[in-house]
């Protein structure tokens, strides 16, 4: 009698956890005291801002049970952004809020979103993500062996310099850029003439400093955040030649060690984190008369905004590294894209 009351007491008992979510005694085992989440920067930046606000909110929201802690500077694999997707699928990462662009050498659809002068406005970066070819690039990264749950952003990234004011392919030539390790990056710089550099965010600002590097492209976030005018990055030319969307992720196996119902809240905290790490993003730039810009404008930076015309001349000079690269990404994905960005609503 006494086995029976026990058994129907734990059954009870398990039935009830399972009700409000909440995990069983042998699942709890499972469950780690702390998860690792990966980022390139800190929460300084609007990128290491949005993490932070999932995890607090799924913190809050498991009453403390699902505790996320940040690692920026990829500290998990020794700064080394280009393994970040690998080590992730791998486990050695329990989650990320990671760049389509470092994540692309494992990926190669991710490429999609730096293909040179593809999203002319947010409203084309949000045609994508946000519709039909977001959802298919979601598909891509589960078979690839990760669980993806939200979009994020890095933003347009945008010329520096120490040299010389930037207009046209011409004023690019010579000039030493520090890009990520990504062939694609690498060959839209040859293509204008310009010498690509391939490190680390981490080396990079040193390199700036001694003038060993005269330039780079990043959002203007990160320009703010990490103070670049300081490091002799006194001219910016807004061109928006290519936008970082930003993956929330999980690792499969900690993915599956998870009841339904905290799946879903972390699902549901990424999302909203998200929108809010975007909105972040495009604070001072989205809105008319762009007052990020004016403030970075004085302290002593010279801001290049290009006509038309003067943009299309970019285009033009990398047009063959977008028709190289197109069948490379897909060329179904890449027209999927192209339509949905033609149909946008502006």
């Amino acid at each position: 009698m006494k086995l029976r009351r026990h058994v129907l007491a734990w059954t009870a008992a398990a039935s009830a956890a399972l009700a409000l979510g909440l995990p069983t005694a042998a699942q709890a085992q499972n469950y780690k005291s702390e998860y690792r989440v990966s980022l390139v920067v800190g929460t300084a930046f609007p990128w290491g801002k949005g993490a932070e606000i999932w995890a607090n909110k799924v913190r809050e929201r498991t009453n403390g049970r699902i505790n996320f802690k940040l690692y920026p500077g990829v500290s998990l694999i020794q700064g080394d952004q280009t393994r970040e997707f690998s080590a992730l699928r791998q486990g050695v990462i329990d989650l990320a809020v990671g760049s389509t662009i470092n994540w692309s050498p494992q990926v190669k659809q991710l490429n999609l979103f730096s293909l040179p002068f593809l999203m002319p406005d947010y409203a084309a970066i949000d045609a994508l993500t946000q519709g039909e070819v977001g959802k298919e690039i979601f598909k891509t990264l589960d078979k690839a062996g990760v669980v993806p749950l939200a979009w994020g952003e890095n933003g347009y990234r945008e010329l520096t310099n120490s040299k010389r004011p930037v207009r046209t392919p011409e004023d690019l030539k010579g000039l030493k850029i520090r890009v990520v390790g990504s062939p694609l990056f690498i060959d839209t710089f040859t293509a204008l003439g310009a010498n690509p550099t391939q490190m680390s965010w981490a080396d990079a600002q040193p390199a700036f400093a001694s003038g060993a590097v005269d330039g780079q492209e990043n959002p203007m976030s990160i320009f703010t955040a990490a103070k670049l005018q300081n490091v002799g990055q006194k001219n910016v030319t807004m061109w928006g030649y290519v936008a970082d969307p930003l993956i929330f992720v999980v690792n499969k196996d900690i993915w599956n060690s998870w009841t339904p119902a905290d799946r879903e809240i972390v699902r549901q905290a990424a999302i909203e984190a998200g929108k809010d790490e975007i909105a972040i993003a495009r604070k001072g730039l989205a809105e008319p008369g762009q007052p990020l810009l004016k403030d970075i404008a004085a302290l002593g930076v010279n801001i290049v905004h290009l006509t038309p015309a003067e943009r299309e001349a970019f285009v033009k000079t990398t047009r063959p590294v977008y028709n190289k690269w197109k069948p490379q990404v897909g060329t179904d994905l890449v027209n999927m894209a192209e339509k949905a960005i033609a149909a946008r609503k502006k």
